[in-house]
């Protein structure tokens, strides 16, 4: 079906988004895809159906693109399968039972109690690396210990804060904990088993891949990522990501201070039922279990995404036109 008589099938179909008002003030996908100037790419699939495959801008479906933070989601799922096979103990274990030797002499004596929930959570309690301080962080000559001996601002496993850094604690501890690199975690965990390309990307001055940030996926990558998610972590048959700890991920531990959304295990929780990774400049990875929805979603990655701006629209599309093609 040709891309205006689809989707002006698709918008013929009720709103069913819970939020009605967002969902009437939702912009045609039409407009989206011709209007949106820092939307590249947008698929979405219900059940084994790809509704939606459009690249309107950008290098396309089939070119790696910068998933941004879309990646703190990933190395979420690095831990879940890192747990599942004995190489860390549980969520409840301590950064000094897992990697001691990243903890700096100069921390404060709580950052060696810090959890593994309390990083994948963005929960660490530490001053934020993000923001107006990421430019200093990746300028310090070692962001692992940059991160964990900066202040503590918030008691482990109490608010968000939302840091770069943090998951780059976690995908450092990781790798200490596995013997293997967050690159090959990466690979050999989610790489193989969706068949997806997974290239190399930043590493910090001792060598450990950046965890957060910079990673880069194919939009169509992105979407199978979306529809493992979907399926509670099964791909073609295999169980990628362990069930419970997809259904784990999905479950609100705390609430993000800036667009309001809870969040789980690496995973933003919508109103409306999406789980969603993101990323700077309006990359996502979603998935609704419940009306069968993966979604792939790739933007400008130099332009920012607001919650009151462009990613407002991305939600407005998903929680109005989107979710109605249900």
């Amino acid at each position: 079906m040709k891309r205006r008589s689809f989707l002006a099938s698709a918008l013929a179909l009720p709103a069913l988004a819970p939020s009605l008002a967002r969902a009437q003030d939702a912009p045609s996908l039409e407009r989206a895809l011709e209007g949106e100037d820092q939307l590249h790419s947008i698929q979405v699939l219900r059940g084994d159906e790809l509704l939606l495959a459009e690249a309107p801008r950008g290098p396309g479906l089939d070119q790696l693109a910068n998933i941004k933070s879309c990646s703190k989601s990933l190395v979420a799922l690095m831990l879940g399968q890192a747990i599942e096979a004995g190489a860390i103990a549980s969520v409840d274990a301590s950064l000094s039972e897992v990697a001691p030797g990243l903890v700096p002499d100069s921390a404060d004596e709580r950052v060696a109690a810090i959890t593994m929930e309390d990083l994948v959570t963005l929960r660490a309690g530490l001053e934020r690396t993000s923001g107006g301080n990421y430019g200093g962080w990746i300028a310090s000559d070692n962001w692992v210990a940059n991160a964990l001996s900066r202040p503590m601002v918030a008691t482990p496993g109490g608010r968000m804060l939302y840091s770069t850094g943090t998951t780059h604690v976690l995908g450092a501890a990781l790798a200490e904990a596995t013997g293997e690199s967050l690159l090959s975690l990466a690979r050999d965990g989610l790489g193989q088993p969706l068949d997806i390309e997974i290239p190399a990307w930043t590493r910090d001055p001792q060598g450990y891949y950046l965890g957060g940030n910079q990673m880069a996926l194919t939009p169509r990558a992105m979407l199978r990522v979306a529809r493992m998610m979907r399926d509670g972590g099964r791909y073609e048959g295999t169980q990628v990501v362990p069930a419970d700890w997809v259904a784990a991920s999905t479950e609100p531990r705390t609430r993000s201070p800036f667009s309001g959304m809870s969040y789980g295990y690496g995973w933003f929780l919508t109103d409306s039922g999406f789980a969603m990774a993101r990323g700077y400049g309006g990359q996502v990875i979603a998935f609704h279990p419940e009306r069968d929805l993966a979604v792939a979603i790739t933007s400008d990655p130099m332009r920012p995404a607001r919650s009151q701006g462009y990613f407002g629209t991305i939600m407005a599309l998903m929680d109005g036109p989107i979710l109605a093609m249900s």
